[in-house]
């Protein structure tokens, strides 16, 4: 995939559990809109997530957003890369919310979050599903249970009795 853009959730989580760097692996742009950059930069983000947006890498676009108007029940972060992917035309938008999700898909946007972009991390080989699992477990992650043991077996090595 050429182009992703992302909210502030699934940055946050792939920075806390280590896997900031498969983004670019994956992708040839990752974008952010800047109303996501901000909130990244908010002071009650963990410490890691500050640091690594204060100096972000290369690879990493921000785009302005500033003036958009709000989609109802959603934040200022989620409404900015949803118009942002809309904007770019992108291949895919990272956003963990529910309702930003689904705002999204009404929009006709590829969408996915967080467990997906693991997901598809770890069917190219990039990632041990399980042991990011394990990582996001540390971390104020919510998951339905129900997806997460579907993925875990997906990826469940044999036994070697």
């Amino acid at each position: 995939m050429r182009l992703v853009v992302a909210d502030t959730g699934p940055i946050n989580y792939l920075i806390l559990i280590g896997h900031i760097d498969l983004l670019p692996r994956m992708f040839d742009h990752v974008a952010l809109p800047s109303a996501v950059q901000a909130e990244l930069s908010n002071s009650l983000a963990p410490l890691p997530v500050r640091c690594w947006i204060e100096s972000p890498p290369a690879w990493l676009e921000i785009h302005q957003t500033d003036g958009l108007s709000q989609v109802s029940g959603l934040d200022e972060g989620e409404t900015a890369a949803i118009a942002l992917a809309e904007s770019l035309q992108a291949d895919l938008l990272l956003i963990d919310e529910r309702e930003g999700f689904h705002a999204a898909k009404k929009k006709g946007l590829r969408v996915t979050g967080t467990l997906g972009l693991l997901d598809l991390a770890a069917e190219r080989g990039l990632v041990d599903f399980a042991d990011a699992i394990r990582k996001l477990e540390n971390t104020s992650f919510r998951r339905p249970d129900a997806i997460v043991k579907n993925l875990l077996a997906k990826y469940k090595r044999p036994d070697k009795s």
